[in-house]
């Protein structure tokens, strides 16, 4: 347990396996998303990087299958991990959530492979 909202990174599968295809971008970022709510129960601030990342893109007039996109995805993530307390890695082939976990490890911040594994708060506010 632990006393202090964790800011935790989703990692998980985004571009990985779609073709491209913006459907199965957005199910895969659902996927993602999907894993904030039990971050959030548990106590703590979930954050996923696309959801930093695809504005940007969106601002550059790029999508996330523009050759930009791998100039902002994956500096997103790593720039974001500075700030965050630990990684939730979800399952799913991902060259970038592995990035994502190698940084991590590299910053000694932990990795989890479950929400179960996420120590709750043992002092938070009304769920």
């Amino acid at each position: 347990m632990t006393d202090k909202p964790m800011l935790i990174l989703i990692a998980g599968p985004y571009r990985s396996g779609t073709d491209g295809s913006p459907q199965a971008m957005a199910a895969n970022l659902a996927r993602l998303e999907a894993a904030a709510w039990p971050v959030f129960a548990a106590g703590h601030l979930p954050v996923i990087g696309e959801w930093i990342a695809l504005p940007v893109l969106r601002s550059a007039d790029a999508g996330s299958t523009d050759p930009l996109a791998d100039q902002v995805l994956y500096p997103t993530a790593d720039r974001l991990l500075t700030h965050c307390d630990a990684v939730l890695r979800l399952p799913g082939d991902s060259a970038g959530a592995d990035q994502d976990v190698a940084t991590a490890r590299r910053r000694g911040l932990p990795v989890y492979h479950d929400v179960a594994e996420i120590p709750r708060r043992t002092s938070q506010e009304t769920v």
